[in-house]
């Protein structure tokens, strides 16, 4: 019987932490050994050549994701059917591998009047159907007492350690006291809190404004909720969990006010991260003016996702903040609707004001190659740079590692091969989701995974996906220290102790 059931042969493993050459030996779905040359394998996946990478992860994706109305609107008068954004576990799965990443984070919602533990069952169901390593954040939307002093602690005890909460949107939003009794429930059950930065009144306000005045095409929706909004709610998030010392991580940083919120805080020495998205480095609020013979003004609804796409020069300072370390994960927000079908962007019709049209962008597939085109290929970062933003950092933050995210003996055999010279032009096929369109299409990027392997079985050859529904399995977490609170707190007066 062979020592190992295969070696990855030869090629550049980047740890994250310095590159080297050697063979990778995988037993039982796990590394085994790292060394110059193994031999003794069942099987082996020729390298030569080529940059051997953690698989991706993406702590940040809406997959499959339930909604009373289909949709997260502004407005929140979708039709009233049940249903879901197009993509599936398995068409999510697919697209995924066929761009490098392994694992997930993605969102278990939470209905106003309901609880939480009747959406987590039917959503375990929906995510066992794929082939992804999957974990879940917990959306909040109604924190009652029931759910927060039951519920939490019985999906915590399940392997759930991360409450996610939307600052705008209705009917999502959370005023700023039912945000304090979610914090102070994180700090209680040693959960990480995750927070969606806009301000609800203030696009609200300037929503009605811009529709009394007649502008209501999809340019608009970057108008509605300018760079003072994120950073306001940044700055507030921050100090609400500054004061009941929770550890918080902000989403989809999109400007460079929100991220300098951050700084300040880290400065402090708070627990505060912030992520970043491809979106806010490759696309911008011009895009929302976009027009085409078949789609009219229509066809910037493509790019419409919140917080909004920005500027130019506001690129440029996001791409300031990874290097810096303020903004330390690249996330997808993959949020797939069509442009077509009943459930996709045109869902209140092609002529809709830019409120009611759902808002959100696909972009599993394209994360890391257009990451490691627009950082590694063109010297903006480095390698372990790259690993860190897309593997590594996630999984520490997640309470996946050492598990995920790293090339190292023990860890699950997670793999990206990638040809870092390869060039490929984007497009919608290459993305293999279920969605009608990329916000990327036509994009030429400068390497591409052409190998990717999880738990030590080849999910992926060439773009062609050989995983099996069914075959990902669900990532529990158990408490970390990562999320510990620093025990420091104003005066030293703890208002919402722990239960004796």
């Amino acid at each position: 019987m062979a020592e190992y059931d295969l070696v990855v042969r030869g090629g550049e493993v980047a740890t994250g932490f310095g590159t080297t050459r050697c063979d990778i030996g995988i037993r039982e779905g796990r590394i085994a050994a790292l060394a110059e040359r193994l031999t003794d394998a069942a099987a082996v996946v020729e390298a030569g050549g080529l940059l051997v990478l953690p698989g991706g992860i993406d702590s940040h994706c809406h997959i499959e994701e339930p909604a009373r109305g289909g949709y997260v609107s502004a407005r929140g008068d979708a039709p009233p059917p049940v249903t879901v954004n197009e993509e599936s576990f398995v068409s999510a799965s697919t697209s995924a591998f066929a761009g490098g990443t392994t694992s997930v984070v993605c969102f278990v919602p939470q209905w106003k009047g309901e609880g939480i533990l009747p959406r987590l069952a039917d959503y375990e169901q929906r995510a066992a159907r794929g082939m992804l390593d999957y974990s879940f954040h917990q959306i909040i939307t109604d924190p009652t007492d029931a759910v927060l002093e039951r519920e939490v602690p019985e999906i915590v005890a399940r392997g759930i350690r991360s409450l996610k909460v939307f600052l705008t949107y209705e009917p999502l939003h959370l005023s700023d006291e039912d945000y304090l009794r979610v914090l102070v429930t994180a700090r209680r059950n040693g959960c990480l809190v995750t927070v969606h930065c806009e301000n609800y009144a203030a696009i609200k306000w300037r929503t009605e404004a811009l529709l009394r005045a007649g502008l209501t095409g999809p340019k608009y929706h970057a108008w509605s909720r300018p760079t003072v909004v994120e950073r306001e709610a940044t700055h507030r998030a921050i100090a609400l969990a500054e004061l009941v010392d929770q550890p918080i991580q902000v989403f989809h940083v999109s400007c460079a006010e929100a991220a300098e919120e951050i700084a300040r805080a880290q400065h402090r020495g708070l627990k505060v991260w912030g992520e970043t998205c491809p979106q806010y480095l490759m696309l911008t609020g011009a895009d929302m003016d976009r027009s085409t013979p078949e789609q009219g003004a229509f066809a910037g609804a493509a790019f419409m996702c919140s917080p909004s796409p920005r500027t130019p020069a506001e690129q440029a300072r996001i791409w300031e903040m990874i290097r810096r370390g303020t903004l330390d994960i690249v996330s997808s927000d993959h949020c797939g609707f069509s442009m077509g079908g009943e459930r996709g962007k045109a869902a209140n019709g092609r002529d809709a004001s830019f409120d009611a049209i759902p808002n959100g962008i696909p972009g599993l597939a394209a994360r890391l190659p257009i990451l490691f085109s627009e950082g590694v290929s063109k010297g903006r970062l480095s390698l372990d740079e790259f690993v860190r933003l897309t593997a590594t950092n996630p999984a520490r933050l997640m309470g996946l590692a050492p598990r995920k995210g790293v090339i190292a003996v023990g860890a699950d055999a997670d793999l990206a091969l990638w040809d870092p010279a390869k060039r490929v032009r984007l497009t919608n096929a290459l993305m293999q989701h279920a969605i009608d369109y990329t916000p990327y299409e036509g994009l030429e990027v400068t390497g591409w995974p052409v190998t990717v392997l999880r738990r030590g079985a080849v999910v992926m050859r060439d773009g062609v996906v050989q995983a099996e529904p069914g075959t990902g399995r669900f990532l529990p977490r158990g408490p970390y220290a990562m999320v510990r609170p620093r025990g420091v707190l104003a005066d030293g007066f703890d208002a919402a102790p722990p239960p004796a």
